[in-house]
């Protein structure tokens, strides 16, 4: 018998915006009884819920259940920007540019991007969650200029399309004269994240999936040939089970001392009035990510998803413990309406109505954790900040294992190497977080 106690998952600071401004949800429905099932899914975000849609794809009469420690959209998946990339995104380069195979994970996040919009269309969930207008990065320096056209060469030799765009079009798009150039490319769907993934939960359960929140795993136990997964009020017993907790995974035992826990911090306007939007002009959807990786990521969206508002995202902070302090955000929150201030002088001064701490989790080599690690027992984690697409791709992939399948998801995951071993604790979060000032520093204007 194998018994793991769970370490406590400590709550994020600050609300889940996205899935507040789409208005009061029904009540939970935590796990209060003793459950049996065929698979039992740990984690309710983007991998979770993917994977749960995959193994109702490939043994539609199983039993699924899926148990996490908060609300549906209240954790991860409802505190990213909502950028389901296509492309190359690696956030450890200066320009994005991959250094293994990015053709093959194009093809992977593409595949990933029509699963998603598969479910769009098989759960009714609103289009509007799922809008595949593509992303521009926006550069505010000839540094960055450069780095825009360092990445355009790279994706030109994948064969990949890229448009660059001057200042003034900057400008027709976001009202903001802040940039001095842009490179758009086409494949990324924009989402409003907390809708999409409520879309899917609602999907799944009307296909017969379980899903329980506020429902803590306190004990994962192995039992003969099933797994009792624990609870604080009730408790299941699975035949097999999907961890897709993302750096959450330590906390169930696994490659500690390898996961990087890092957080990145947001800030949403309130709902812009007329006279704000008439004075902000611009188009009423967009989409900036930095072309420094340690910028600014900007996101302006409409009534149809939320109202219309502009969401600014930067600041990171690498915190072994995952405990994040409201003085984190109240920093990061000041810094970023300094950069709001910066891109929309003509909305300067304008109070955010939120703000808050969105977890990331990286391995140094840049790897998931996708694969079997017990009998029974499989992972879809580590998902490197790219938690849209890398979070379908891995649950879809962990769904495949524990159903027996191979597909080239689970090839090109089970052929990474293990995360690399980190530098002891104190020296980790004392160098991280140096760099990452130096970093933020270095791209101030970005």
């Amino acid at each position: 018998m194998i018994r793991t106690p769970v370490r406590k998952l400590v709550p994020l600071a600050g609300p889940a915006a996205w899935n507040s401004i789409l208005g009061p949800h029904p009540a939970a429905e935590p796990l209060t009884n003793a459950a049996t099932t065929d698979i039992v899914i740990v984690g309710a975000g983007f991998a979770g819920l993917s994977a749960a849609r995959r193994v109702k794809q490939l043994q539609p009469n199983a039993s699924v259940i899926v148990v996490d420690a908060t609300r549906v959209a209240e954790g991860s998946a409802g505190r990213n920007s909502g950028f389901m990339i296509d492309l190359p995104h690696d956030l450890a380069s200066d320009d994005y540019a991959g250094t293994g195979d990015d053709r093959a994970l194009i093809e992977l996040n593409r595949s990933a991007i029509a699963f998603g919009g598969q479910a769009v269309e098989d759960y009714g969930i609103d289009p509007n969650f799922f809008d595949p207008a593509g992303k521009v990065n926006g550069a505010a320096s000839p540094t960055t200029q450069s780095h825009n056209e360092s990445y355009a060469k790279h994706l030109s030799s994948l064969g990949e399309a890229s448009e660059t765009l001057d200042r003034q079009q900057m400008q027709e798009l976001t009202g903001s004269a802040h940039y001095l150039s842009g490179l758009y490319t086409p494949g990324t769907v924009m989402l409003q994240p907390a809708g999409y993934i409520q879309g899917l939960a609602k999907g799944l359960r009307a296909q017969g999936v379980r899903i329980y929140e506020n429902s803590p795993v306190t004990a994962l136990e192995r039992q003969g040939s099933a797994w009792q997964v624990t609870t604080p009020q009730g408790s299941i017993s699975a035949g097999q089970v999907i961890l897709t907790v993302n750096g959450h995974l330590e906390s169930f035992g696994f490659e500690r001392g390898r996961l990087m826990q890092l957080f990145l911090y947001a800030v949403m306007t309130p709902r812009l009035d007329t006279d704000a939007l008439k004075r902000l002009g611009g188009q009423s959807r967009w989409g900036i990510t930095p072309s420094d990786p340690m910028g600014t990521t900007v996101r302006r969206i409409d009534d149809r998803q939320g109202g219309h508002r502009i969401i600014t995202r930067t600041c990171a902070t690498l915190i072994p413990s995952r405990v994040v302090t409201q003085a984190n955000v109240v920093r990061a929150a000041r810094v970023m309406q300094g950069k709001f201030d910066q891109r929309f002088p003509q909305l300067a001064g304008l109070k955010m109505e939120h703000a808050w701490a969105g977890h990331l989790c990286l391995s140094l080599n840049g790897v998931s954790v996708m694969r079997k690690l017990d009998d029974g027992l499989f992972s879809g984690c580590v998902q490197n900040g790219l938690g849209t697409t890398r979070g379908t791709l891995t649950g879809i992939g962990a769904a495949e294992l524990a159903c027996g399948e191979t597909s080239a998801i689970t090839r090109y995951f089970q052929a990474e190497e293990q995360p690399k071993k980190l530098p002891p604790r104190p020296f980790q979060q004392i160098g991280a977080n140096a760099l990452l000032r130096y970093r933020e520093w270095r791209a101030k204007s970005e």
